[in-house]
């Protein structure tokens, strides 16, 4: 994962995440070029735009943080897989992953407009040569607007990647922190799922499956080994796993307090994600296990 933002002119540390930054656009094309150096296939990128609003436009201007990214990289490591996170939250100025109604102090997230912002938000990545797109929003109906949106205009060769079983989850707090996106009132329980309802997470998978997703993707990774599992056992389709922020900080956070050792505990978790079936892994570690691997 990179995050590019447009507000930066040299890159900055993320405080809960030792070893991951926020880069300036000028960056990432660098960054690019050292995945491939190490071997990395992919990589996946999140934009932090100048300016908010209330519908997220900077998401789908066709010269914002993310797509421009997109053509850099492109440029300097043409064989490098894009894949671009298609989400509202750090464009939005309330932070929320759609567009939002209040209703007598309560607030409401509209399903079917937000999933106009994000069928054009994934447009434009693919116009801009993503390879995949990343729905990670978990609107319903969000990736058969995204299939229908990328066909219709000739993109039927971009993926998509989706995030089609992503828990409400306590280990988000560091990425919000690299994101710029905590939401500024509420939660995103409405719409992520409850951590407890495995049954749920088959069928919000299936759904996807059916409206045209190339790859699912499970949202954590410890806390969710036995959806991985049983999503890629039952449907058989190419299953990736994010090993989140929070698992990461609080590997990080041990190491630091000298109660374990980085290297081996990392090996040992990433094993777990493939044995319980991991297809691939979105980890803040991939370069370092690149060179682990090779060595």
């Amino acid at each position: 994962p990179h995050f590019v933002s447009e507000k930066l002119e040299c890159r900055h540390p993320t405080a809960s995440m030792p070893g991951v930054f926020q880069l300036a656009p000028q960056e990432i094309s660098e960054e690019a070029q050292r995945a491939c150096d190490l071997g990395l296939q992919a990589v996946l990128l999140f934009g932090i735009p100048a300016t908010k609003d209330d519908q997220g436009s900077s998401a789908y201007d066709e010269n914002g943080v993310v797509q421009r990214a997109v053509r850099a990289i492109k440029a300097k490591c043409p064989e490098l897989v894009v894949i671009t996170d298609v989400c509202l939250c750090e464009y939005m100025s309330h932070g929320h992953c759609g567009v939002t109604k209040m209703d007598g102090g309560h607030f409401h997230v509209l399903n079917d407009e937000s999933v106009e912002l994000l069928a054009q938000t994934a447009l434009s990545h693919a116009a801009a040569g993503a390879d995949l797109v990343a729905p990670s929003d978990m609107m319903d109906g969000r990736i058969g607007a995204i299939r229908e949106m990328l066909d219709s205009n000739g993109f039927d060769q971009t993926g998509i990647m989706s995030y089609a079983a992503k828990f409400a989850s306590v280990f988000y707090g560091p990425f919000r922190e690299a994101a710029e996106s905590p939401p500024q009132f509420g939660d995103r329980s409405s719409y992520q799922m409850d951590s407890a309802n495995a049954a749920e997470a088959l069928r919000e998978v299936a759904l996807d499956i059916d409206e045209g997703a190339d790859i699912v993707l499970i949202k954590p990774a410890l806390p969710y080994l036995d959806i991985l599992w049983r999503v890629r056992e039952r449907f058989a389709k190419p299953t990736g796993v994010y090993h989140v922020s929070g698992e990461y900080a609080m590997v990080k956070a041990a190491v630091e307090k000298g109660c374990i050792e980085e290297r081996p505990a990392v090996l040992e978790i990433m094993t777990s994600l493939k044995r319980a079936g991991a297809d691939l892994i979105i980890t803040y570690w991939a370069r370092e296990l690149a060179e682990w691997t090779k060595e």
